[in-house]
């Protein structure tokens, strides 16, 4: 099974989702399900995972509704509060859906940089092999370093670097970046999904070739085996339509082995997620 392992819905309000800003219009209206099926069908994927986009219960159990009768929603990556004392609750209700198969924070928004290393974050982390959870690490560059040390004390704990950690694609920067994906990638805890670049290049405006470099690095880092594609939709969108945003992942796996081609299309997000 081919699988779109990175991908969201909403139906928009300003409120619950004010992180899509004035020059996003394109975002501002409702992405379902509907919306997203015939484009996974046109680009040969069978399967989703459906990644939350709003921090609140709500939006998560709205998301392991619609996995309940959509076909194709694989999973779902939700969110929990990890530093609230209620933490447990919350996860015995959500878990009680199949389709639950991770959760993520939005660290990037996160004023401090060193979020990931709180006593009461991590504590929230130590709850999640109770559950069979994965972590998706969503983060910027410079939250590289504290991710490594994350990974480091969690070694049971499955991880996933959302994006790859947004480098600076679009004025070309791979410094600190690189070096600290390879340290990341050590971590053998940790997978990363190839996601989220062309938002992170000039949009609209950007080159095959503008992600050479980045994938060269990651795949040099992490090797086929720890790595799955994603399109980000509907937020891919900004930059590029979904197939031409999957088309650079496709077309870079070409000079590999069908074997390892089918590892990173999906056979990868399967293992990692535990999907039945």
């Amino acid at each position: 099974m081919k699988i779109d392992a990175h991908q969201h819905f909403w139906k928009y309000s300003r409120a619950a989702y004010d992180w899509i800003s004035d020059d996003m219009t394109a975002l501002q209206k409702d992405f379902l399900p509907e919306d997203l099926q015939p484009l996974l069908a046109a680009n040969g994927f069978e399967g989703s995972i459906a990644v939350q986009a709003c921090q609140t219960i709500e939006e998560t159990e709205w998301l392991l509704a619609l996995a309940e009768w959509s076909e194709f929603i694989q999973g779902v990556v939700g969110w929990v509060d990890l530093c609230s004392p209620e933490l447990p609750s919350q996860l015995d209700s959500l878990a009680r859906h199949r389709s639950l198969v991770g959760v993520r924070h939005v660290v990037q928004a996160e004023p401090d940089d060193e979020f990931l290393l709180r006593g009461d974050f991590q504590r929230g982390i130590a709850r999640l092999a109770d559950y069979n959870l994965a972590y998706d690490l969503l983060i910027y560059p410079r939250h590289l370093p504290v991710a490594v040390k994350l990974a480091q004390q969690f070694p049971q704990q499955r991880f996933v670097l959302d994006h790859i950690a947004k480098p600076g694609i679009a004025d070309r920067l791979m410094d600190p970046w690189a070096p600290a994906i390879r340290e990341l990638a050590q971590c053998q805890n940790v997978c990363c999904k190839l996601s989220g670049m062309v938002t992170e290049a000039r949009r609209k405006q950007w080159a095959s070739a503008d992600f050479r470099p980045y994938l060269d690095v990651v795949f040099e880092a992490f090797g086929p085996q720890r790595l799955m594609i994603g399109s980000d939709w509907p937020v891919c969108t900004l930059s590029a339509s979904y197939a031409g945003t999957i088309a650079i992942v496709n077309d870079y796996i070409r000079q590999f082995p069908e074997e390892q081609q089918a590892q990173i299309q999906g056979r990868n997000c399967a293992s990692f997620y535990g999907l039945k």
